[in-house]
């Protein structure tokens, strides 16, 4: 009887482990982007600590917000990163829930413009890039960003199209350089028309514009951080552009879904993820820019990154609602002036 009862507990104790393991499952939603990068930097070495199992699920933004929103009622993902106002966007529908910031050991390490980006704690940023313009320095010189349409560019300059990540902040700081940033971005996008025959493309890709800068078609265009390592490679006196106007970008962030079935082990990983070890790693491989300002790197991978707290407070980012509110009647108003 004895034996029975042990081999009970144990098989017992089997189960509950079992199930302790299976409730032990965290779901996230994030970009496809450097997927192998942050298998081993952040995804692996995660599971090893919480003795979890990370299930991730990939796709663009409009796919994902779509389904954070199709199952909000019973969400499967526990949390998501996304761009600002993707995160507003999801916060307005009722998809997510305030981050408990206090959970968060390493969020004091942040900076300030990471801390709340998009409002009433519903989202942390975890990476951001800056956008200015990319030129030819020897060519031709670019002080403000109203030096994109100076006459020797003229038929050698690419511009974003406003339907990009880069359309919109472009435009932002293009209204600055003349005087006139109101929201709905009428005056910039009526500057760039007035230029438009002097423009080589409005750039979907930022592998296209590369290209067109690899082969001298173009002499400048404004682009994200991010791509900056290409062009430091392609053998030209290549810069980039601190305009007196200050730089534009964009920022990513962690969002936790409502409801979230996980929620203990969400905490857990996006504290992790936010640490100086993981944002430093993430920064070494050229992955991410670090939102944790305790990250040091060499020179040549800064040179690489949106890094250094000079760098970050230089940034004029677009406001969340903002490009929310607006970004339907900035296509309409480009699609009027500029053509489809």
């Amino acid at each position: 009887m004895l034996k029975k009862l042990l081999a009970s507990g144990v098989a017992l104790a089997a189960l509950s482990g079992a199930a302790q393991a299976a409730d032990k499952t965290l779901v996230i939603s994030v970009y496809g982007f450097a997927q192998d990068a942050f298998k081993e930097i952040v995804y692996d070495p995660f599971e090893a600590k919480c003795g979890c199992e990370l299930v991730v699920e990939t796709g663009n933004s409009v796919e994902r917000l779509a389904k954070l929103e199709a199952r909000k009622d019973d969400p499967e993902i526990d949390m998501a990163v996304m761009s600002t106002h993707d995160a507003l966007s999801a916060a307005r529908k009722g998809i997510t829930q305030s981050i408990d910031v206090s959970r968060l050991s390493n969020y004091d390490k942040l900076y300030e413009i990471a801390k709340d980006p998009v409002g009433d704690n519903m989202g942390v940023g975890y990476t951001f890039y800056a956008t200015s313009i990319a030129y030819r320095a020897d060519e031709v010189t670019i002080e403000s960003w109203a030096d994109l349409f100076q006459d020797k560019l003229k038929g050698r300059v690419a511009f974003p199209n406003v339907s990009t990540n880069q359309g919109p902040p472009a435009l932002y700081m293009v209204g600055k350089a003349i005087g006139d940033d109101a929201a709905d971005l009428k005056a910039a996008i009526g500057e760039v028309a007035k230029n438009k025959v002097d423009i080589v493309t409005f750039y979907e890709r930022s592998s296209q514009v590369a290209q067109l800068m690899q082969q001298e078609e173009i002499l400048a265009a404004p682009i994200g951080r991010f791509a900056w390592g290409a062009y430091s490679k392609m053998g030209f006196d290549m810069a980039w552009a601190t305009p007196k106007e200050g730089q534009t970008g964009g920022m990513n962030v962690m969002i936790l879904t409502k409801g979230a079935k996980n929620e203990d082990l969400a905490y857990q990983f996006m504290d992790f993820w936010l640490s100086t070890e993981i944002q430093t790693k993430l920064a070494e491989a050229l992955v991410d820019s670090p939102a944790n300002a305790e990250v040091k790197v060499s020179d040549d991978i800064a040179e690489n990154l949106t890094y250094g707290a000079e760098t970050v407070e230089s940034l004029k980012l677009l406001d969340p609602a903002v490009i929310l509110d607006n970004r339907e009647s900035w296509l309409s108003e480009w699609n009027a002036q500029i053509g489809q």
